[in-house]
Formats: C-alpha cells, sequence, structure tokens
C-alpha cells in the first residue's frame, strides 16, 4: 500500500472514530436532556425521532450530494455541524430550539456516515483487499471511548454540558486534523449512475438485510441491561455489562473482520454472522441465567459485527450504481430498521414479555443468513473477497 493510502486510512480511521464518539456522546446525555428540558417520555421520544427523521430524509439524498462532492470536502463540514450540535444540545431551554437541534444533528450525521463510508469503499477498491469492517471496528472504538469518558467524568463533578461542549471541540478539531490526508476524488456526476438514493432491485434487499442487522445493535443498546434486570434478576452491576459485553464483541469481531473477508466468501461470512447471532440469543433466552446471557450477548455481538460492513461494501461496488448512492439507499433502509426494531420489541414484550419480544433477533439473524446467497445474485462482476 502507497504511502497515499496509508495516509488516507488512518485518516478514515480518525473520521469512523469521531463519528462513534459523537455518537455515544449524545447518547450518555440522553437523561441529561430529559433533566435539563423538563421532559416526559412522550416529549422526549418526539425528540430524538426528529433525529431519525433528519437521518432518513438526508440519506434520501446524500447520493445527490456525494455524486458532486468527494467525501474529502463534505466529511470536515457535516463533522462540525454535528460536532456544533452536540456540544449545544445543553445550552438552550426552550423545546422548539432542542427539536431543531436534534434535526440538524440527525441531518448532519446522516451525511457524515454516508461520506465516510463511501470514502471507504474507495479505499477498499484501489488497496484492493477489504478494510470496511476495520474502519466499523474504529467507529466502535470512537462510542465505548465516548461512553466511557463521561463515566470518568461524571464522578469528578464535571457537568453534562462542560462535558458536552468539550467532547464536540475535540472531535470537531480531529475531524478537521484528518481531513486533508483523505483521499482526492473528482466528483462531477457521471451519466448512467442512478440518480437517486431510493432504495430499488438490490439495493432494497441489501438495505431489509443492513435494517435486520441493525436491530440487534438497537436491542441490545435498549432491552440487554433491562432482561438481566426484569427477567433474570441480576443485581445492577451485572446488568450492566449486558451492553459492555455485546459492544466489546462487536469490536473484536470488527476489528478481525477484514482479515476473515480475505479468506472466507461474503456469502459464508454472512451466513455464520446470522447463525452465530441467532445462537447467541437463542442460548441468552434458553438459559435462565446471567452468566449464559452474558455470553449470550457476546456472541450476538461477534454474529453481527460484520453484518453492516459486508453489505455496506457490496452496496458500494454494484456496477452501474455510483458507490455513495447505494451506501445511502441501504443507510437509509438500515437507518429506518434501526428505528423501527427497538419500538417492535418493546411491542412484543408489552403484549406477551420480553423474552418473547427478543426473539425478533432471532428471526431476523436467521433471515439473513438465509438471504445471504440472494444478495449477491445478479451482479456480475462484483469485487468480494473469497
Amino acid at each position: 500500500m502507497s504511502r497515499t493510502l496509508q495516509g488516507a486510512t488512518w485518516a478514515l480511521r480518525v473520521q469512523f472514530f469521531v463519528a462513534g464518539a459523537l455518537f455515544a456522546t449524545l447518547g450518555v446525555h440522553v437523561p441529561s436532556i430529559k433533566s435539563h428540558y423538563g421532559l416526559g417520555e412522550q416529549a422526549l421520544v418526539i425528540a430524538l425521532l426528529a433525529s431519525g427523521i433528519g437521518s432518513v430524509l438526508t440519506l434520501l439524498q446524500a447520493g445527490r450530494v456525494l455524486a458532486r462532492h468527494a467525501p474529502k470536502r463534505v466529511a470536515p463540514i457535516v463533522a462540525l455541524v454535528c460536532a456544533g450540535a452536540v456540544g449545544s444540545l445543553l445550552a438552550p431551554s426552550h423545546y422548539g430550539l432542542l427539536l431543531g437541534l436534534m434535526l440538524v444533528y440527525g441531518t448532519a450525521t446522516a451525511l457524515f456516515d454516508v461520506a465516510i463510508n463511501d470514502e471507504a469503499a474507495a479505499l477498499e477498491r484501489q488497496a484492493g483487499r477489504p478494510l470496511m469492517s476495520g474502519f466499523h471496528g474504529m467507529f466502535s472504538l470512537g462510542g465505548m471511548a465516548g461512553a466511557a469518558a463521561w463515566s470518568l467524568l461524571a464522578p469528578a463533578g464535571v457537568s453534562p454540558t462542560a462535558h458536552s461542549v468539550g467532547a464536540a471541540a475535540i472531535l470537531g478539531a480531529l475531524a478537521i486534523a484528518a481531513s486533508p490526508f483523505m483521499l482526492r476524488q473528482s466528483r462531477g456526476g457521471p451519466q448512467g449512475l442512478a440518480p437517486l438514493s431510493l432504495p430499488r432491485g438490490p439495493l432494497l434487499l441489501l438495505g431489509l438485510m443492513a435494517g435486520m442487522g441493525l436491530v440487534a445493535e438497537g436491542a441490545m443498546y435498549d432491552w440487554s441491561v433491562l432482561y438481566l434486570r426484569q427477567e433474570l434478576g441480576s443485581p445492577a452491576g451485572i446488568a450492566s455489562l449486558g451492553y459492555a459485553c455485546f459492544s466489546a464483541a462487536m469490536a473484536a469481531g470488527r476489528f478481525g473482520g477484514d482479515w476473515v473477508r480475505a479468506r472466507v466468501s461474503p456469502v459464508a461470512l454472512l451466513r455464520t454472522s446470522g447463525a452465530l447471532g441467532a445462537l447467541g440469543m437463542a442460548l441468552a433466552l434458553v438459559i435462565p441465567h446471567p452468566g449464559a446471557a452474558l455470553a449470550g450477548f457476546a456472541l450476538v455481538g461477534l454474529g453481527f459485527s460484520n453484518i453492516v460492513p459486508v453489505l455496506f461494501s457490496v452496496a458500494g461496488q454494484l456496477p452501474g450504481i455510483a458507490p455513495a448512492h447505494g451506501i445511502a439507499s441501504v443507510s437509509s433502509v438500515g437507518y429506518a430498521g434501526l428505528m423501527a426494531g427497538p419500538p417492535l420489541i418493546g411491542f412484543i414484550a408489552d403484549a406477551r414479555s420480553l423474552s418473547a419480544g427478543l426473539l425478533v433477533v432471532i428471526v431476523f439473524a436467521v433471515v439473513v443468513a438465509a438471504c445471504a446467497r440472494r444478495a449477491f445474485d445478479g451482479t456480475p462482476g462484483l469485487h468480494v473477497s473469497r
């Protein structure tokens, strides 16, 4: 790999880290937002939904933006906007301003996500080897670092406002510092490529599979701790390890994912990933013991760790479709799954039980494994690792 590609690879790793850390910084301050604005549950859900709406609407047009402007130009701008929104969330006191900031955050983070994944697809093509899983591993590492920073600073008496502003400033500076080393790509809306990021055909299938994969992430984020506390009666200290086990295993799986992708076909990898995710959740649900649940959640994280990176890599290589359009299309459906999954599980949990709700993860994992071959049909010339 040339020095230029090496520099671009490290720069993009920084950008993925920034994206994950910003996401986590917002996540850890959801309780602070609720307290600062004096919100009830419904008002808080609406504020979070504003971010999701901004993301989905932006993803439908992100391909147009990236067709005209290279990630090197787009990424630092939207990263700063995203960081500014995160740093400003606890500044105003009016609920309408919060909704506006959440909408801006959702818009900026979606465009940032497509830009860096577009760059990742380009780096994979130029390097001639898998890189996508490692980049997503940096997102997971950034998320863990963002959450850990607040867990260390909060007991020291640092205010939520000071932390959000400081984290946003540092992460925004990192994004700006890394951007000059990203790839120089010429853009100008080439003819013959899909003009819209609307999911259809193979992109729709890839998007649905990504959405099913992201449902597991949302389920673990929202329900793993509650499952250990409510269904298994675990103490708070043990229950808090539920999401940590999932996240650590997912990060490990992604950092090792490129090595695996270079040696295993994407079809076999998706089938194995789905089977491992289903096995892990079954273990957590069938054996009513905290140790089994923690081990199961770790297997879910390991199993689902490479599903989204593989699907994004494929979406960025489909013949006749610009990488940004493909990635944005798959992301739009995937984000919809991320938003819809946890409420779906909650609805089933309310009607039956949380254990019944989490069966959704098993069903989706099996569907991803079953659709693995079909996802690669009809894509002649697609460069995939064997």
